[in-house]
């Protein structure tokens, strides 16, 4: 086994540590969720803090790790005698990202259960990290089966497996730990509020500080076992401290005044439920104990609410977590010490608890992510016009090289967009767009399984193995099965799709009050995009040529930093824009073969700039059209007169055309209507 970094080595990550910390004081909190960008220590600090953890008394051969002191009368390995108990250390388990439903909540032999009704069940991660941490790197692209499963477990503090009638239940009760980088996209909202703590980790950017790092890390690189040793000691007095904390836990007391401080904080920030509020409670209680104080003070709250609040009030998916201090401060200012509790902060802040474990109880809250460091939905980041020169589809002057600039124009508010999917049945990613086999969903047929065995049809089992029961010597009341006779259900459900947006920028959509329309309708569907699931990708053309914007991508975040800041001016090179797309979509097809693409033209359908425009932009839609591609326009065109090239290029496309307002969900003229492809495209995708 190789050894570990210590905890205590790790350079600065205030944050970071305590919240690790206070679960590991309190595993009641609720686990942790990291946020930071590439190489800023996440994993290495989750996989120290395992070292660190007492170890769990269990009982001697429990699969399940049951407590001897009240082991599980449930346990499929029970009953227990008494008196057969022994200890191991605190497991740390990994979950990743691509593992199998099977791997996570354990697999039943359904052979063996059906033949010989023996429930052979073999345990799986979810068993493993009972009475531990799950750690789950870059938690944001677990797939959501595994998500609703992880969510079952955290909630009910039990994992179920149920197979064709046979069910085992075991206990299952772990600090779930959880690290991403908010560039791959975020998480979905029920998962979110599962973790108890969040931090925001960023790379120091003190020179001194980074050398630190470097000159430690590459010490341990040379000899881990050395490097660990120098800092035993530490080590140790940290492990001692914890254990000291556990035990002064429960006479902490959380008085009336810190009760109304956590409630008041709550209620004015605006967060959904009353989970916030407990984990606050928690938080401020786990603080006094590492502090080794019985009485919670207002730095105790305040610190549990810089820690427990800032994911609980997103209010929309492109709201960035974070939390106003000011506002925190005056309420804790304006509900405190009304009971006699200890719970004034001095003026001066000195006596903020310190995060560092070899110094003291926990510090300011360092780290923590600015309120405004992502656009909100309504746009509010984008810049302001500066004149109101634009008119209704004019086309300004180019200056230079084909510039004519404008200021980027504000989004105007979002809105439920019409369900847009691909045709036929698709194998991709599961998600919540388009019609496609996956492993969850309403049963459609059967089929004989490929690999292992995971969603048993039961009647076409029982019928392939009927015809051979006299060939088999049948004799007793049990169904003589070989795994020939096995047939695996085929289910329908929902994949997730790579939805691509070409935007035009030119000239002729620079009227600011048709951008901010559009720049509104991309939003949309971007915020539409997250619900389902989608990977998005981002081209937009003007001037004389085309650029990616944004790369495909699981971060719609990203996407609608770069719609914010879009600038538009120039020739309309529509053509550049579609192959520009097309290579896009190539390049993905090796990536990601399975994820099948719908592309989004958001357009007024003009074409101009360099030698026939038109025709040359006519022979790059139908290039989509041949490769299958389900697309659909969006027609910006506005005013009394319309030249209707928007539906023109759809039909080039081989998909369908719709105007700003058929879009919206609530339309009346905006009936929903699935992207239409060419009769090839169909027929391949059946």
């Amino acid at each position: 086994m190789s050894t570990p970094y210590p905890f205590t080595a790790l350079v600065g990550q205030e944050d970071l540590r305590l919240a690790l910390l206070l679960n590991a004081v309190s595993p009641a909190v609720g686990g942790v969720l990291v946020r930071g960008e590439k190489g800023t220590a996440k994993s290495t600090a989750v996989r120290a803090l395992s070292a660190l953890m007492p170890e769990v008394a269990v009982v001697s051969g429990c699969r399940f790790s049951c407590d001897p002191a009240s082991p599980d009368p449930g346990c499929p390995d029970g009953p227990h005698e008494t008196g057969a108990s022994g200890s191991r250390p605190t497991r740390m388990v990994e979950l990743p990202v691509g593992a199998s439903e099977d791997r996570l909540v354990g697999a039943l032999d359904i052979e063996r259960a059906l033949a010989e009704g023996v429930k052979a069940f073999e345990p799986g991660l979810l068993a493993d990290a009972h009475r531990g941490i799950l750690y789950v790197d870059e938690v944001n692209l677990l797939h959501d089966h595994l998500v609703d499963l992880l969510l079952d477990a955290a909630a009910m503090g039990a994992s179920y497996v149920e197979r064709e009638g046979v069910s085992v239940r075991h206990a299952s009760k772990f600090l779930l730990v959880g690290t991403m980088n908010p560039e791959e996209g975020e998480l979905r909202p029920q998962l979110l509020d599962r973790f108890g703590l969040t931090v925001e980790v960023a790379a120091s950017r003190e020179p001194d500080q980074r050398v630190e790092v470097v000159r430690r890390r590459l010490a341990y690189d040379d000899d881990p076992a050395g490097f660990a040793g120098r800092w035993a000691d530490e080590e140790s007095a940290v492990r001692a401290r914890i254990v000291a904390a556990r035990d002064l836990l429960p006479e902490v007391r959380l008085g009336d005044g810190a009760l109304r401080q956590i409630a008041a904080t709550c209620a004015a920030f605006e967060v959904d439920g009353m989970r916030a509020d407990i984990v606050m409670a928690r938080t401020a209680t786990a603080l006094a104990a590492w502090a080794g104080r019985t009485d919670v003070l207002a730095e105790d709250v305040r610190q549990a609410a810089l820690l427990a609040l800032p994911h609980r009030r997103r209010r929309a998916p492109f709201d960035a977590p974070g939390l106003d201090e000011d506002k925190l401060d005056e309420t804790l200012e304006e509900f405190g010490g009304q009971d006699g509790d200890r719970g004034d902060r001095d003026e001066g802040g000195d006596d903020d608890p310190d995060p560092d474990p070899d110094g003291g109880p926990g510090g300011g809250p360092g780290g923590q992510p600015e309120p405004d460091d992502a656009p909100r939905v309504d746009g509010g980041s984008a810049a302001q016009p500066e004149s109101g020169e634009d008119r209704e589809g004019g086309e300004p002057q180019p200056s230079g090289g084909g510039g004519g600039e404008q200021t980027a124009a504000r989004a105007a508010e979002p809105f439920r967009t019409k369900v847009l999917s691909v045709p036929g049945l698709g194998e991709g990613a599961a998600g919540r767009r388009s019609r496609a086999r996956t492993e969850h969903g309403r049963t459609i047929g059967a089929r004989r399984p490929r690999g292992t065995l995971t969603k048993l049809h039961l009647a076409a089992t029982v019928q392939a193995a009927a015809p051979h029961q006299r060939a088999r010597g049948r004799s007793g009341p049990g169904l003589v099965v070989r795994r020939d006779d096995l047939r695996q259900a085929s289910r329908e459900g929902r994949e997730g799709n790579l939805v691509l947006f070409v935007v035009d920028a030119s000239g002729s959509m620079a009227a600011r009050q048709r951008m901010s329309a559009v720049k509104g309708a991309v939003l949309s569907l971007l915020l539409d995009a997250y619900q389902r699931r989608d990977k998005v990708g981002m081209v937009t053309f003007r001037g004389s040529a085309a650029d990616v914007a944004l790369p495909p991508t699981s971060s719609v975040d990203a996407a609608a930093v770069r719609l914010e800041s879009l600038p538009t001016g120039g020739r309309t090179p529509l053509a550049a824009g579609l192959l520009k797309a097309h290579e896009v979509l190539r390049v993905e097809r090796l990536r990601d073969p399975a994820r099948r693409a719908l592309v989004v033209v958001v357009t007024d359908g003009r074409a101009t700039g360099g030698p026939e425009p038109v025709a040359l932009a006519s022979r790059a839609a139908r290039l989509f059209g041949a490769d299958g591609v389900a697309s659909v326009v969006v027609d910006c065109e506005s005013g009394p007169v319309r030249l209707g090239l928007a539906g023109q290029l759809a039909g080039e496309l081989g998909g369908t055309a719709v105007t700003l307002d058929e879009l919206r969900a609530d339309s009346v003229a905006g009936l929903v209507k699935d992207v239409q492809n060419s009769g090839q495209s169909s027929r391949r995708a059946a």
